[in-house]
């Protein structure tokens, strides 16, 4: 077990249907990264934008992007995650991996598609939650319009850092700032949130403001409106442990379970 998880967070202006000229970047990105990290997050479809031009983008299960992910893992013995447009028997997931410096990784189809966007006209929805497992660090990783749904989140299993991957746009930002803070509190655990930069190909545009948060609240970033932001920041388990012994919020949570 880590007591210590460090993060990286990269956040990117994305070219817009360009898997090639995204996967180029990250790679470059990658390298920008100092010290030593245990994880690297990239945003929602980091390798064309939110895009609902699926049946032209769209990668097989074991496609170049999770072949990527994997060489990209294995040499800087990292995790690395984001997600991914995916076709799998005839339906269209946009999928998060979830890749192990060994090359093992795990998969979780994003439960609320943006039906504002008509993404549920497109994308299969997702039916169950991931709980990864990763140094001693149980990690529940979900994907934008995930936010807005607390019980989907909801810590019935005592994970330690709850992660969004996102791709939200400028106009909504305040929903953005105030509900990966909210997350935190309510499940008493880290929360990250990684959104991307730029423009994309419907002119919607995006100012970043990736967050990371402690398990009340407290930020330990500064929502950062760069076009490209790469940086790390430290985890530590005893001190999420220490206030959870503390406070105890978690015991009192209502019972009941996700189905």
């Amino acid at each position: 077990m880590s007591e210590k998880l460090n993060v990286s967070l990269i956040q990117a202006n994305l070219e817009w249907e360009n898997t090639d000229a995204n996967l180029q970047m990250f790679s470059a990105k990658i390298e920008e990264i100092k010290g030593e990290t245990d994880l690297v997050i990239l945003p929602e479809m980091f390798t064309t934008g939110f895009s609902m031009n699926a049946e032209s983008l769209a990668e097989g299960t074991e496609g170049k992007t999770l072949e990527w992910m994997k060489k990209k893992a294995k040499e800087g013995n990292f995790a690395i995650t984001g997600s991914v447009i995916i076709k799998e028997s005839g339906n269209f997931y946009n999928r998060l991996i979830f890749v192990f410096p060994d090359g093992n990784y795990h998969t979780y189809d994003k439960r609320h598609t943006f039906t504002l966007a008509k993404e549920d006209k497109i994308y299969t929805a997702g039916t169950e939650r991931l709980i990864v497992d990763y140094k001693g660090w149980k990690i529940c990783p979900l994907v934008c319009y995930d936010l807005r749904f607390p019980v989907w989140a909801r810590n019935t299993v005592d994970y330690d850092l709850l992660i969004y991957v996102a791709n939200w746009p400028e106009k909504r930002i305040a929903a953005w700032d105030a509900l990966l803070k909210a997350r935190a509190i309510e499940n008493m655990s880290y929360c990250i949130g990684l959104n991307r930069t730029g423009k994309d190909g419907n002119d919607h545009n995006y100012n970043g403001h990736s967050a990371v948060y402690d398990m009340l609240g407290n930020a330990l970033s500064h929502p950062e409106k760069s076009e490209v932001f790469v940086s790390t920041f430290s985890l530590y388990k005893t001190e999420l442990k220490d206030v959870r012994n503390k406070f105890k919020f978690l015991q009192d949570r209502d019972d009941f379970s996700l189905n």
